[in-house]
């Protein structure tokens, strides 16, 4: 079955990663049906809103620690760029999209979702970045889009003390629009979209581009520095021993 699923609910596509086994972490298998689906959904006149989730109990608990050990710089540096290339399609496909987040929502996961126009999540969820206390740094475009979503300050809170916060918390400081019961989640997100859809497809793709574009101002610079330095980060000794050492941790408590 494919690592990205798609279904169609009236004028809403929803999106759902589908590896469960590893709580539907990333690799870059995710990230070439993920470019694919959007492109398909981009050109389908009759989806006018997406919703974004994850198979089983969780959103997605992050990059695939895996593949992560297998880069270099070069590798990383490459694969960086293709993942950005990706959650900015999301970002700017001209259909709004919200994030249906239960359970665990960290690392590449929270890119993922600050990538959507809205994020609802459990209340019961986890939310973070816990890329530091692995010898490593987002990389597919989270410390632009954290910054621009809760603000410097706490963006820098959140990643240099790997804070995982519930989804109540992360309403409270704007990281998510709102929190609500787990079994409301995804039933929340698709009256968004449903709603959303019966709007003007032309005014809606005319006011994201307005804010997009905004924001959009040396983004594109931010972006490449950010996967120069999340490269030199993932092909360091010093990553490899944390990387290591979590997968040995995550071993011996399955």
């Amino acid at each position: 079955m494919s690592v990205v699923l798609t279904e169609k609910k009236g004028k809403v596509g929803i999106i759902t990663i589908n590896r469960p086994e590893v709580r539907n972490a990333l690799n870059i298998e995710v990230f070439n049906e993920l470019d694919r689906v959007l492109s398909e959904l981009k050109r389908d006149e009759g989806i006018r809103s997406l919703v974004v989730t994850g198979t089983g109990d969780s959103f997605i608990s992050g990059a695939d620690i895996n593949e992560l050990l297998t880069m270099d710089s070069k590798r990383g540096f490459e694969a960086s760029r293709f993942q950005q290339s990706v959650f900015d399609k999301l970002e700017k496909l001209g259909k709004p999209s919200i994030a249906a987040i239960r359970g665990y929502c960290l690392g590449g996961g929270l890119e993922l979702a600050l990538s959507c126009t809205f994020r609802i999540a459990a209340k019961n969820a986890h939310l973070g970045f816990p890329e530091l206390q692995l010898g490593i740094i987002p990389a597919f475009g989270g410390t632009e889009r954290l910054i621009r979503t809760i603000g410097f300050s706490k963006a820098l809170e959140l990643i240099l003390f790997h804070k995982i916060l519930k989804g109540e918390e992360a309403e409270r400081i704007g990281l998510v629009n709102l929190s609500v019961d787990d079994a409301q989640v995804l039933n929340t997100a698709l009256e968004w979209a449903d709603r959303l859809s019966e709007k003007s497809s032309f005014a809606i793709r005319a006011i994201l581009e307005l804010f997009y574009r905004t924001y959009e101002k040396g983004l594109q610079e931010d972006l490449s520095l950010e996967s120069a330095l999340a490269a030199l980060a993932v092909a360091s000794e010093e990553a490899k021993e944390f990387l290591r050492a979590f997968l040995s941790r995550k071993g011996k408590k399955s």
